[in-house]
Formats: C-alpha cells, sequence, structure tokens
C-alpha cells in the first residue's frame, strides 16, 4: 500500500493561510536499510530499519510578497521513524514549524485515509528550540514534545558562546590544548567522588568548587609538545572564562557559564585552540557564534572579531538579544495553551553540555514554574550528569525520553524517572541511571552495583 500509493495524484495542498503551494513530488522508496545508533536520533535509542518500503513527499511553496522557497519534506515516513511505525515531516525556524505541521498533517490524512491519532515533535538542540517554539506559539501543532539541550535563549548563548574567544584575543594568548584538557581531567578527579562513586561523572557541579588556579605552575606531560609543561596563567584564565560565562564591563553576567566537566577543547567546545610544531598557538573558529556575530549582526562577513573591545562586545550581546528575541529566542514561559489542549513536554540537558549552557534550561523551567506551579503536570526537564551536547561524555544519555513521552500522552502516566545509559567506556561496561525531573537529584544508596539504574534514587 505504502508504496503503490506514493504518487502525486494522492495527495492535495493543505489549507495554509498566507501560502502558495508551488510543486509536489512523490517518490516510492523500495527496500531501504538503515542502522541508526542511539544519539544520531534524539530522545531514542538506536534503531535498525530493514528493507523499508516507503513514500518520500517534497512540497514546495512560498508566503507571497515575502521572497521566500521552502521546501518542506514529509517522510511517510522518515529513516528512523519508520523502523517504529511513525510518518515524520521535518522543518526548520518559526513560522515554518506550523507550516510543517499543517502539511505533515495534511499528507499523513491524504496517504493513510486518516489524520494522525497523535502528533510528536522530537528533536535536540536545534530541534529542541524548534520544539519550544512550537509550544509557546502554536501549542495545537502537537500532542507531545521530546527535546534535548535547547538552543534557546539563542540571542543570549550564540554570542556569549563567544566570549572565551574574545578573551583569548584581548590577551593575545592561546593556551595549549592539553593544558586546558589537563584543568578539566583535575577538576572532574576533584569532585567525581562527592557522589560516593568514582566513575569519571559529576552528578552534581552545585557542589564541585575546584580552584583551578591552584594548577598554574603545574608539570604535565603535555600530548602537543611531547614534552614537560607547566600550566600557564592564560589558560587558567581561559579555563575560568568557560565556567564564569559572558561578563560586562562591571563583571557581572551576562549569561551563563559552562559546569566544571564540559568538554574544553574540540570541534564542539568554546576554548579551541590548534598549534604549530613550533609551539604557535592560535583559536580555532567556533562558526556558531562568529558565523551569528558577522552574518547577523554585524552584517559583514569579512568582519575582524579579534579586535572587538569590551564595549562592542557588550553592544553586539544587547543588539542579539534586542533584534533576535522574537524570532529565535524562544524563552517565553506562558505555556498555557499547551497545557490547556493536554500538550506533555520532556526536555532533558546534559549538565556537561560544552556549547549550551544547562543552567539556561534551569532558568527557563524555573520561569515557566514561578507562571504555573502546577507545570510538572505537563512539563519535566531531566538533567544528565557527565552528558554532553544532546548524547556523549562519560555519562548516561536517556534512550527513552520518547517512549515515555509516548506514554505519557497516551497514557495519562508521567514518568517518575528517565532510564539513561552510557556509552561503552574502554573495558565495554556502560552506566545504567535513572535521571531524575528536576529540582530533584540523582544519589547512590551506597551499596549497590555502580552500573545498575536500581543502585540510584531521586530526591
Amino acid at each position: 500500500m505504502v508504496v503503490t500509493a506514493c504518487t502525486p495524484s494522492t495527495f492535495t495542498y493543505p489549507t495554509l493561510p498566507r501560502a502558495s503551494f508551488q510543486i509536489l513530488k512523490a517518490n516510492p522508496v523500495r527496500n531501504y536499510s538503515a542502522y541508526v545508533q542511539a544519539g544520531c536520533n534524539p530522545n531514542h535509542g538506536s534503531i535498525n530499519v530493514v528493507d523499508a518500503d516507503f513514500c518520500n513527499v517534497t512540497i514546495t511553496y512560498t508566503h507571497p510578497g515575502q521572497n521566500d522557497t521552502l521546501h518542506v519534506a514529509a517522510f511517510l515516513a522518515m529513516t528512523a521513524a519508520v523502523g517504529q511505525g511513525y510518518a515524520a515531516v521535518s522543518n526548520l525556524a518559526a513560522v515554518s514549524l506550523y507550516d510543517g505541521a499543517v502539511i505533515g498533517k495534511s499528507v499523513i490524512k491524504d496517504f493513510y485515509g486518516q489524520p494522525p491519532m497523535y502528533s510528536y515533535w522530537s528533536g535536540c538542540s536545534q530541534g529542541r528550540r524548534q520544539g519550544m517554539m512550537l509550544a509557546q506559539r502554536y501549542p495545537e501543532a502537537y500532542d507531545g514534545i521530546a527535546a534535548g539541550a535547547p538552543a534557546f535563549n539563542f540571542g543570549q548563548f550564540s554570542v556569549a558562546d563567544y566570549w572565551t574567544h574574545f578573551i583569548m584575543d584581548k590577551l593575545k594568548a592561546y593556551p595549549y590544548p592539553c593544558e586546558l584538557n589537563a584543568i578539566r581531567v583535575t577538576a572532574i578527579a576533584a569532585c567525581d567522588a562527592s557522589d560516593g562513586i568514582i566513575d569519571g561523572v559529576i552528578s552534581d557541579p552545585d557542589i564541585c568548587h575546584f580552584d583551578a588556579t591552584t594548577l598554574i605552575g603545574t608539570t604535565i606531560n603535555c600530548t602537543d609538545t611531547r614534552l614537560p609543561l607547566n600550566i600557564s596563567s592564560t589558560a587558567v584564565t581561559v579555563a575560568q572564562a568557560v565556567l564564569s560565562g559572558a561578563r560586562d564591563s562591571s563583571n557581572s553576567s551576562l549569561w551563563y557559564g559552562m559546569n566544571q566537566d564540559a568538554v574544553l577543547t574540540s570541534d564542539l567546545a568554546l576554548a579551541g585552540t590548534s598549534c604549530t610544531t613550533n609551539g604557535t598557538c592560535t583559536r580555532t573558529q567556533f562558526s556558531i557564534s562568529e558565523d551569528w556575530i558577522k552574518l547577523f549582526l554585524l552584517k559583514n562577513r569579512t568582519a575582524n572579531l579579534s579586535t572587538m573591545t569590551h564595549a562592542d562586545f557588550e553592544h553586539i550581546f544587547h543588539a542579539s538579544v534586542q533584534q533576535y528575541t522574537s524570532i529565535m529566542g524562544t524563552n517565553d514561559p506562558d505555556l498555557r495553551e499547551f497545557h490547556e489542549r493536554g500538550g506533555k513536554m520532556i526536555t532533558y540537558h546534559g549538565l556537561a553540555d560544552p556549547i549550551i549552557s544547562p543552567l539556561g534550561s534551569k532558568h527557563y523551567y524555573d520561569a515557566v514554574q514561578a507562571r504555573h506551579p502546577n507545570a510538572h503536570e505537563f512539563y519535566r526537564l531531566f538533567f544528565a550528569p557527565g552528558l554532553g551536547h544532546c548524547y556523549g561524555g562519560t555519562g548516561a544519555y536517556p534512550n527513552t525520553t520518547f517512549e515515555a513521552l509516548q506514554t505519557w500522552v497516551e497514557t495519562g502516566v508521567a514518568p517518575d524517572t528517565l532510564n539513561a545509559t552510557s556509552l561503552q567506556d574502554n573495558e565495554g561496561e556502560v552506566l545504567n541511571r535513572p535521571l531524575c525531573p528536576y529540582p530533584q537529584k540523582q544519589y547512590y544508596d551506597g551499596t549497590g552495583d555502580t552500573r545498575s539504574k536500581g543502585s540510584f534514587y531521586c530526591k
């Protein structure tokens, strides 16, 4: 049925205000197989799709007068979704998110002869920002939203993430990656056992008070130079900039920093540097922030950000918030309509996220709860100790998030915990942990198997 119905004549253009439809294509896909590992499909575990037949529908449309062209891809169903019996649709920003929901539901009704029983959004990072935008602005679009590591408060964090690069340029000094890695490893070692277990995970960053300045002058074996090296005061200053977050000229906080176990040097880190064989180090490009500042704020793709003053940084930060909050901020705590129509939302955030501070998620949930004291009835936030951005790190990843959301929406049973599993360590072992709904935290019972979720509780 899936393949034989996959022709353009099966579908009709939906009713969508202010939209003009142009092209509809329907292409059958036969015998498709793919393995999707955990983390690549946010909120799920690994999925193995074997010999799937499905329909790939693409619709092109415009908003007259807006000089735009949009392409909505509706997968009946997408690779991961087809392995679980779902149809799926993908899209991007704000208005197009609602458009995508309307178009997706219309395509599903035409194809299967009935509308979807339930509609879900699943994503991470930018995908979670999109989910939050839907709950805030288009509460009727989806019954349930599963989302991790949100890129909301976009105007704030997109500039704040450039703070460490600004500090390095201001110092005109760029530490070796080995120095920054040594600072992070030592911080984790100092705070690891605070939960009663030595497992490479900082369970509660709130009680980790490691002082990196104590490492200045400490000799390490540097993998970058292959020689002994003393940790510099510059390296400590740069590491502290990641943790403190962006500051104004009076040293007041502009936005949140990361936790002690966040990776400092990588393609997805805020203090990336690269060094030549002669010992000259430079900062690497963090394109998320640099492109945002150059293209959307300065409107100059060749702007030299290395000469930025502190006053310039403050101006750019405030311009980002003022100009783009209504478009990309996605931080409205009023979820009344989403709640009243029965919507449910589960979000998670890794406490070791290196690019989007988990404190931003806490900030938003606190704002929602201040407006809705009963927020726990429809929105739950779970922090994942040791987890990086969406996935990875030494901590456990909540691979049952979507399943828990589906159960909540369709049976009314809310998740008291989220089951989570880590990547294998060097010995092939994994951690299984229960993630706790904020403001509860995860605790070890003191006696059980430290790799088993049954040895932990929430309070």
